[in-house]
């Protein structure tokens, strides 16, 4: 009989349990330790038995009970299972941390992005004659409940009131809580102040933020707090309204997620001093939201999704298996995203549905994860969706570029900016960089730009980018050469500058189309 196993999590690189480095083969897994109950007492993964202090796990056994977190599995490769410290913050394949194959597993509790202790991050490094001037963040909104119900089953309970004696935790929640209860002197545009500032439901609704989700950001917050404002003294004590610039859609998890990274960010604001924006699209086009070329590009895009769907037998077998399970057509069952509500009881531990014609388990769950993994592959092959991205991301990084210009030029309104979105406005702007190989945005994700001035230059300045706390800029496709014939562990302004206003429409293979109207409305795709 299978026992369920337990993952140890935990961003150190030192063995979790004997506090000693993991040596020999296992250098790529240094974070990772799993038991399987009833089979290994002391508390040491079976095959780092031999490479870890019996004995000191035994009396280390007691101090590490806070950080084991249950994750019920059926019988799998343990050792692809975990997530190391540099692997949970690595965005590029990596022969040293990543597993040796894609393993749907390790994939979604990447994008789980459970909190644990506080992660080590890049942003804020620079040379000490560089000046911090502005930062522009966009974030996916945290942990959420289920968009999609699987037909015929049972919701899963997930309590979204905000409670000190539940995990995650994170020492500022009650003061958030109580903070976001004297909202009424900010202003928030229509239709963002019918929006609840916290989730308080005790089952929660569709898609709205868990207390996980309100976790992560506030995590999010003190993290860029600490290096943001402590050490790189980005805003005044007295920082006014007009420095600060936020915009999120109309969706109370975007609202209530912003809110959260702001409180981590500013603790005890001036809620006189916040002014959200309202943007009614996921791609933050604002007023440049007609592109047919766009919408050309992505049904396009949608028709590869469907073709690689209909080659994938292994998955249509398993929407057969889950639809006799809960007893509806495939299609129905296909047409409710199952993923997503199963992406839920994951992250959260809940056990997969079931009726009286069986349980919905964990190698459907694999498969369908799977699936995605390889879309996620053929995507970047196929290069479709690179069109599509260029263009939904154009307007967003055209305000930015903008937002640095003005301040590089002296100007002090807006030196923070704080989008908050979806995977849906990430995931094009990712793209559009070139960060072809990025991880697919996880809950809570951070992608940052900073805008740096050389003291010993003032002409001069650069920027640097970062998803969640890794620096990428040199692997973006405007930037990606630059550190060969310079010093500087930045990349110039004007290389970004350029990128956005030129080299993005030609890269749609355009050679006549030099602004974005022009680029939207090209005849022949």
């Amino acid at each position: 009989m299978s026992h369920p196993r337990l993952l140890c999590i935990r961003t150190s690189p030192t063995c979790l349990v004997c506090g000693g480095p993991v040596k020999g083969p296992h250098v790529a897994w240094p974070c990772i330790l799993m038991i399987q109950e009833g089979v290994n007492s002391t508390g040491c993964y079976q095959k780092l038995v031999s490479e870890v202090d019996r004995p000191r796990c035994q009396r280390k056994k007691q101090q590490i009970q806070s950080f084991w977190m249950e994750v019920h599995l059926t019988p799998v490769s343990t050792a692809k299972n975990g997530v190391s410290s540099k692997s949970r913050k690595r965005i590029m394949p990596d022969p040293v941390t990543e597993p040796p194959v894609m393993d749907p597993i390790y994939e979604a509790l990447l994008y789980c992005n459970i909190p644990s202790v506080a992660e080590r991050s890049m942003e804020g490094h620079a040379p000490h004659h560089f000046k911090l001037v502005s930062v522009h963040v966009f974030i996916r909104h945290g942990d959420r409940y289920p968009l999609y119900v699987i037909p015929k089953t049972k919701r899963p309970e997930i309590d979204c009131t905000l409670l000190a004696n539940r995990k995650p935790y994170h020492p500022k929640l009650e003061a958030f809580v109580s903070h976001m209860s004297k909202g009424s002197g900010a202003s928030f545009e229509s239709p963002l102040h019918s929006l609840p500032l916290y989730p308080n439901h005790a089952l929660c609704e569709m898609g709205e933020l868990t207390q996980t989700g309100v976790v992560q950001h506030l995590q999010n917050g003190q993290l860029l707090r600490d290096i943001y404002l402590k050490k790189h003294k980005l805003l005044p004590n007295n920082w006014s309204t007009d420095q600060l610039y936020l915009e999120t859609t109309g969706k109370s998890r975007t609202l209530q997620s912003g809110l959260a990274l702001l409180y981590g960010f500013l603790p005890d604001f001036d809620w006189k001093k916040i002014h959200f924006r309202h943007q009614p699209s996921a791609l933050f086009c604002s007023g440049n939201c007609y592109c047919p070329l766009r919408n050309q590009y992505l049904e396009k895009e949608q028709r590869r999704q469907y073709l690689l769907r209909l080659k994938n037998s292994q998955l249509e077998r398993t929407y057969e298996d889950m639809a006799r399970i809960v007893d509806v057509p495939t299609k129905q069952l296909r047409a409710a995203n199952p993923i997503d509500s199963m992406l839920c009881h994951f992250c959260h531990n809940v056990s997969f549905p079931c009726t009286r014609n069986g349980c919905i388990d964990m190698e459907h769950f694999k498969v369908i994860k799977t699936h995605q993994i390889e879309d996620e592959r053929e995507r970047r092959e196929k290069k479709l969706y690179l069109g599509y991205a260029l263009l939904g991301a154009h307007p967003i990084l055209n305000q930015t570029v903008t937002r640095m210009q003005r301040a590089a030029e002296g100007r002090k309104e807006e030196v923070f900016t704080l989008y908050s979105a979806h995977d849906v406005t990430l995931s094009p702007v990712l793209s559009a960089l070139g960060l072809m190989e990025a991880r697919f945005p996880r809950f809570a994700a951070r992608l940052i730009f900073e805008l740096w001035q050389d003291r010993e230059k003032p002409s001069e300045h650069s920027v640097r980018i970062l998803y969640n706390g890794v620096d990428v800029t040199f692997h973006t496709s405007f930037c990606q050469d630059h550190h060969k014939h310079s010093s500087k562990p930045m990349c110039p302004l004007e290389n970004l500058v350029r990128f956005v206003k030129r080299d993005m429409f030609v890269g749609l293979g355009s050679s006549t189309s030099t602004n974005y109207y022009d680029a939207c409305h090209r005849e022949g795709f």
